[in-house]
């Protein structure tokens, strides 16, 4: 089965080796004609890749832009340490927790940990959305008002349960923090929300290996663990939290580790 249905090349990029990667994927170059249809294409404009769905009524592409739109606003306005995110993973005074979020998605919640001070590792297994983040990490390096929040995210590809099973083999550093955000099957009100998880089920789907998951997590995590669910969904892999920050939509289940494991 074919990840997406084609890749629209408007201009030439340096991010990746285009022809290689559509390749691997069997994927084809396809004419921007093919827009008016409908389909799941990739989008290629120099560094700047997109997510659009073809068809005469599809929203607007998706993208990670750390730069400016809701990344800026919340960058400048989001509140700080304030946060429910920053309280979640125990940002307080001087102490910036290194985070490792092992389902980064578009990285959102890994760019606001980040504008708070901490260095974040992030790991997207689909390759599709691990080339959206590579690229709004490319495009935002050049960019003076972002460069050093960017000088603190560091992206690798990879299927997250595999990756932490061999976490400390593999050279890494423990990370204080591992949070997690998997795909769920939820419907949020937000009619932006909705235009991504919409092109995010199409592409992914929802996650079903969440024990998995939720063992590796907490074999590596030094502090604890944070996992960022729907308001009313159960438990990650029907773990009792030690304490849970609530909201309207979404809450932040922390689970505290009883004692620090060493690498």
């Amino acid at each position: 089965m074919k990840i997406l249905d084609g890749i629209i090349q408007r201009s030439p990029t340096e991010l990746i080796d285009l022809a290689e990667w559509s390749n691997q994927w069997q994927l084809d170059l396809v004419s921007e004609d093919l827009l008016t249809e409908k389909g799941l294409f990739l989008m290629v404009e120099g560094n700047q890749f997109s997510l659009q769905q073809g068809g005469k009524k599809a929203p607007g592409p998706v993208m990670v832009d750390f730069v400016s739109g809701a990344s800026a606003h919340r960058r400048k306005y989001g509140g700080g340490s304030g946060q429910s995110i920053a309280k979640a993973v125990g940002i307080s005074g001087a102490y910036k927790p290194s985070v490792l979020d092992a389902t980064a998605g578009l990285g959102r919640d890994g760019f606001v940990l980040a504008t708070l001070g901490c260095e974040i590792t992030l790991i997207e297994r689909h390759p599709v959305v691990y080339l959206l983040l590579k690229s709004g990490l490319a495009c935002a390096q050049g960019d003076l008002e972002v460069a050093d929040i960017m000088a603190r995210m560091k992206l690798l590809e990879g299927n997250s349960i595999e990756l932490l099973a061999n976490w400390f083999e593999l050279g890494y550093e423990q990370p204080d923090i591992v949070y997690l955000d998997p795909m769920f099957p939820h419907t949020t009100a937000s009619a932006e929300a909705k235009k991504e998880m919409k092109l995010f089920r199409s592409l992914v789907g929802a996650d079903v290996d969440e024990d998995e998951l939720w063992a590796q997590a907490n074999e590596i995590a030094r502090c604890r663990i944070v996992v960022k669910r729907p308001a009313k969904a159960p438990p990650l892999a029907g773990r009792t939290p030690t304490f849970v920050l609530g909201g309207k939509a979404n809450r932040f289940d922390i689970y505290v580790k009883s004692k620090v494991v060493k690498a």
